[in-house]
C-alpha cells in the first residue's frame, strides 16, 4: 500500500477542519470541525501503522484512545453549547467572548407623589 493517498487524504480533511474552526461562528460546526481534525489524525495513525508493519499495532491502539477521548469531547462540548445557548440565546462564537452576565436595565425608579 502506497503512504501518499491517505497522507494527502488527512491532510485535505485536517485542513478542511482547521478551515471550519478558523472560519465558523457557530460553536456546533466548530466543533464539528474539530472532530473532523481529530479523524483525519486518526487516519494518519492508522495508515502509518500498517505501512511501518508494527507488530504490536500501537497506531490502531492509540487510534481508539482518540476516539474515545473525541467522544468524550463531543459529550462535554455540547452540553457547554447547550446551556450557553439556553442562557444566552446564541452559539455564535464571537457574541460569547464576554464571560460577565449581562444585566437587564433597571426602569427608572418612580417618584412617590406627597399630597399635602
Amino acid at each position: 500500500m502506497h503512504l501518499v493517498y491517505p497522507a494527502v487524504l488527512s491532510a485535505l480533511l485536517f485542513c478542511t477542519g482547521l478551515y471550519g474552526v478558523l472560519a465558523r461562528r457557530n460553536a456546533i460546526l466548530v466543533l464539528m470541525s474539530v472532530e473532523l481534525m481529530l479523524n483525519a489524525v486518526n487516519l494518519n495513525l492508522v495508515a502509518f501503522d500498517v505501512w511501518l508493519r508494527d507488530t504490536l499495532h500501537t497506531g490502531q491502539a492509540l487510534t481508539l484512545f482518540v476516539i474515545a477521548i473525541a467522544a468524550a469531547e463531543i459529550g462535554i462540548g455540547l452540553a457547554i453549547v447547550l446551556m450557553v445557548y439556553r442562557n444566552r440565546g446564541t452559539s455564535d462564537v464571537d457574541k460569547l467572548r464576554d464571560t460577565a452576565e449581562r444585566q437587564e436595565p433597571e426602569a427608572p425608579a418612580q417618584k412617590a407623589e406627597v399630597t399635602a
